[in-house]
């Protein structure tokens, strides 16, 4: 009986409490780099391939520490993208309120991975063969039953809280932190046609996946990271898996650079726009119309300067997003500008040039043309130096190796 007891006290390791401290953050970033490098990168948006072992590895340790299949997760985050914001959304907090997906996002998440429809369409491609189909979807909650005796069996009791720390770490930091305040709060390098936000520049524990706004606007690429200071742990991962050929990057988002001896506007100029076009579009707010208010405004009140700085904040904003009185307060504030009418014109007809899919690279090469010389001849100076970087604008595409 002392034995049994001591038994369910320290389990076969007897590890030290700093010992399983380690052990529990070692494993639950195992997951999530399952989650984040085979389930997002490779499986959903097909950035990269990784080594059958990888692959095998990453579906047996998802099935067993979190009960998750590889359809159904990919599934729902492709519909999640197919629909953002809307209704048929599995996970916006836009439709189904904050408090809802950052807390009960798994409920949310099993609600529709019984949807027959969605399984069918938006799984498509993932893996099922022999071992998908008669075991991990077979028995899909087995792996995690049999994970709750392992971790009594390493550990004694305490390994029921090891358990319940696995337990709770995907659904509450991937179902609800990311596809919760991952689409409420943070910051925004791109206007993209939904909510989403980075919502941290760094953040080790969800592997890359804080940067979820730069996500939105490049699903495919597989490196998160774009600015100066963001750092995505899952892209230096795949760049050492890479290295061991264990892992080919197949979709990064190419570099947008201005080549000063490129003068006019062409098909590879067209395609470095629409590539970046979110990127394009902020540099315009930052280099054109926050400096051009800010001139015009220059003998303002610090806090009337204050009101230039959020407002052109909002414009990198979709404004079905931003709240009425907002819009309406700020319009009130900016009603008797002598440019901004003119420079929100401008940025107007920019957007309906790469916003028309239905026109040829050629008619797309002639409008730009056309807007440029429009701009350059407008006598704003800021303008006018906007459309000459425009007409620069080349990719600098990334070069995996494998």
């Amino acid at each position: 009986m002392h034995e049994f007891l001591n038994f369910l006290e320290t389990g076969l390791l007897n590890l030290s409490a700093w010992q399983l401290v380690l052990y529990t953050l070692i494993v639950v970033q195992i997951t999530l780099s399952g989650v984040s490098l085979y389930l997002h990168r490779e499986q959903t948006h097909r950035g990269i391939q990784m080594h059958p072992v990888i692959q095998h590895f990453y579906r047996f340790w998802l099935w067993f520490t979190t009960g998750m299949l590889t359809k159904e997760w990919v599934a729902i985050h492709r519909k999640h993208h197919a629909y953002c914001e809307t209704e048929d959304d599995p996970h916006s907090p836009q439709i189904h309120g904050i408090k809802k997906v950052l807390f009960h996002g798994v409920t949310l998440y099993t609600a529709e991975r019984k949807n027959t429809e969605t399984m069918e369409k938006y799984g498509k491609g993932t893996p099922d063969d022999w071992l998908e189909r008669n075991i991990y979807t077979r028995f899909h909650y087995v792996g995690i039953v049999l994970l709750a005796f392992l971790n009594v069996a390493l550990f004694g009791v305490i390994g029921l809280l090891i358990y319940a720390i696995q337990m709770i770490w995907i659904p509450f930091f991937a179902a609800g932190v990311i596809n919760g305040i991952g689409h409420f709060v943070g910051y925004r390098n791109y206007r993209t046609d939904d909510s989403s936000r980075n919502i941290t520049r760094f953040a080790f524990f969800v592997f890359g996946e804080e940067l979820h706004n730069n996500h939105h606007a490049f699903p495919s690429s597989s490196k998160f990271a774009h600015k100066k200071g963001e750092h995505d742990i899952g892209w230096y991962v795949i760049l050492v898996l890479n290295k061991l050929r264990l892992c080919k990057i197949k979709k990064v988002v190419p570099d947008l650079y201005v080549d000063e001896g490129h003068a006019e506007i062409d098909g590879e100029n067209v395609k470095a726009i629409l590539t970046h076009k979110f990127n394009v579009l902020q540099v315009y707010i930052k280099d054109v119309i926050k400096p051009s208010l800010t001139d015009e405004y220059q003998n303002a009140s610090k806090s009337f300067k204050k009101k230039i700085k959020k407002y052109t904040h909002t414009l990198s904003l979709d404004p079905q997003f931003l709240k009425t009185d907002i819009k309406s307060k700020f319009n009130n504030y900016f009603h008797d500008s002598k440019s901004l009418n003119t420079l929100l014109e401008y940025k107007a007809e920019l957007q309906a040039i790469w916003d028309n899919n239905s026109k040829s690279v050629e008619e797309m090469v002639a409008d730009f043309k056309a807007w440029c010389a429009k701009a350059e001849a407008s006598g704003n100076k800021m303008l006018q130096d906007f459309a000459v970087s425009l007409q620069r604008y080349k990719l600098q595409a990334f070069a995996p190796s494998l």
